[in-house]
């Protein structure tokens, strides 16, 4: 017997929360063939494809994928890794790190929420960062570099990776003023920076799938040069097919 949970739409296809299968199933390619001949009439379409698995609790894809292995008493959950064609999340590997992104609405811009994700999270290094201060992935990707660098190396600016991130991509050494400008604001979505092992970044997707946002969705360049007073000039002196981002890498980079 195995149990399927399904998040996020898949619920829509299904029209339940999860289900329990006691048909012979043996790999996960199995159990999809049979979902979708399952799958109840005129109810969203699932066609198998664009989902992240886990099998308890571990992304299928860090197993044998599809043809990963099932046994009784396993738990298999279901999450469309596509909502309403965008993406809203992205995962990368910095110096055998796992990182994640993930755009979070507005409407769980405060501080408890991101507290209780931390309580439930522990082994997970987690950070809000306001959406208006991250220009792409390229971006996030240089500045969580350098913080995981300095982490190494025991040169962080605080004594937590989680601070360190704010101040960098706030480019200040206060803490205050960084929490205030960068951090958490009602009126604004944010992006959850998520350090730790993929089987626990798989579980924090499951866990705020439905809080999700489109993943860089506005193009915050006029703002973050206005911010941050970098002029034309500046950009045109910089020989570089992103000089926007080679000018933001290297401020945070500097701070001591």
């Amino acid at each position: 017997m195995i149990t399927v949970n399904f998040i996020g739409a898949a619920r829509k296809s299904f029209q339940t929360d999860s289900l329990t299968i006691t048909q012979n199933v043996s790999t996960i390619f199995e159990l999809i063939t049979y979902l979708i001949s399952q799958k109840p009439e005129n109810t969203p379409g699932f066609d198998g494809k664009n989902l992240l698995i886990a099998e308890n609790g571990v992304d299928s894809s860090a197993l044998d994928g599809n043809n990963t292995h099932l046994k009784s008493d396993d738990i298999v959950n279901i999450i469309p890794i596509i909502h309403g064609g965008a993406n809203t999340h992205t995962i990368f590997t910095i110096n055998n790190h796992q990182v994640g992104l993930f755009e979070i609405n507005k409407s769980n811009a405060n501080k408890e929420y991101l507290l209780s994700l931390r309580k439930k999270f522990p082994k997970l290094n987690l950070q809000a960062i306001s959406s208006k201060f991250i220009l792409d992935k390229d971006h996030a990707k240089k500045i969580i570099t350098i913080s995981i660098n300095h982490k190494l190396n025991d040169q962080l600016l605080s004594d937590k990776i989680e601070t360190d991130l704010l101040l960098r991509f706030s480019n200040t050494t206060q803490i205050n003023d960084a929490i205030q400008n960068v951090g958490l604001s009602k009126s604004k979505n944010f992006i959850l920076i998520a350090i730790g092992s993929k089987s626990n970044l798989t579980k924090l997707h499951e866990t705020i799938y439905g809080d999700l946002n489109t993943l860089f969705k506005n193009n915050n360049s006029n703002f973050l040069k206005k911010y941050f007073e970098i002029s034309t000039q500046t950009m045109n002196s910089i020989e570089s097919k992103t000089p926007l981002v080679d000018l933001l890498v290297e401020k945070a980079s500097i701070l001591i």
